[in-house]
């Protein structure tokens, strides 16, 4: 199944380690805190169908399912197990589906949400967002959070994809807003920008890529979440890690 595509095998391979760190108490309090309730803002997802981009195991569509009574979510990711997963956990439906292919066939969607998912597909960003645009309905939302390129750490960023076996420094990278709005053509129009991402965002939330034992982790992550809400409030983006935005399908 995943035969010719090294991000759906790389994935597959860290999917345990990765949900054990991304989904435990600890981060799945940073993210509903500082990525998923800024990025959900003034959204009203009830009733709406939702597809959830590199979807993983299911926890967005989990989240989502428990804010908004009656959102109909669905699955999409390049990694099979990670399907699997997914339907397991939410009872949704999930498919196979590479983004970077540009080209989806089926009925569109009110929204779509990927949590740090397109920076896995910088090698053809222009066919990864023709698929988005082609997944929406016109006025449709596309949310979305990505690592920061314009970041002050950047070079250091780029030299840990090199070496950390985490990461898959052929087919991931870093973006630039600015640049990642181009790529979408004429599809999309962004309504709100968010910089975030401080000693939190890598300590507590990306605890996986610093081998961060559990133990040390529940002992730090309160006051570091409480230093990442003062940290935020700072205004230039290079000293963010992260962005989140909300864009709309142009009509």
């Amino acid at each position: 199944m995943t035969a010719g595509n090294p991000q759906a095998d790389h994935y597959d391979d860290i999917l345990d380690e990765y949900d054990q760190h991304y989904y435990d108490e600890y981060s799945l309090r940073y993210r509903e805190q500082f990525i998923l309730e800024p990025l959900l803002e003034g959204i009203d997802l009830r009733g709406k169908r939702v597809a959830d981009l590199a979807s993983g195991s299911g926890e967005t569509s989990r989240f989502l399912s428990l804010k908004f009574p009656g959102v109909q979510c669905e699955g999409f990711d390049v990694s099979p197990e990670a399907c699997r997963r997914y339907r397991e956990k939410t009872q949704r439906p999930a498919r196979q589906f590479d983004l970077t292919r540009g080209v989806y066939e089926g009925e569109p969607f009110d929204a779509a949400i990927i949590m740090g998912g397109l920076h896995h597909c910088a090698s053809d960003l222009e066919s990864t967002l023709r698929a988005v645009a082609q997944m929406l309905r016109p006025g449709g939302t596309f949310l979305l959070f990505e690592p920061n390129r314009d970041y002050m750490l950047e070079t250091l960023r780029r030299l840990w994809y090199r070496l950390d076996r985490y990461f898959d420094a052929e087919s991931e990278r870093a973006l630039s807003h600015r640049d990642l709005l181009a790529a979408g053509g004429e599809a999309f129009d962004c309504q709100r920008l968010h910089y975030f991402g401080g000693p939190a965002f890598f300590l507590v939330y990306n605890s996986l890529v610093f081998r961060m034992p559990a133990r040390t982790k529940a002992a730090i992550a309160p006051g570091l979440m409480g230093m990442e809400r003062v940290y935020n409030r700072l205004t230039p983006r290079w000293l963010f890690a992260s962005f989140l935005a909300q864009w709309v399908r142009r009509r």
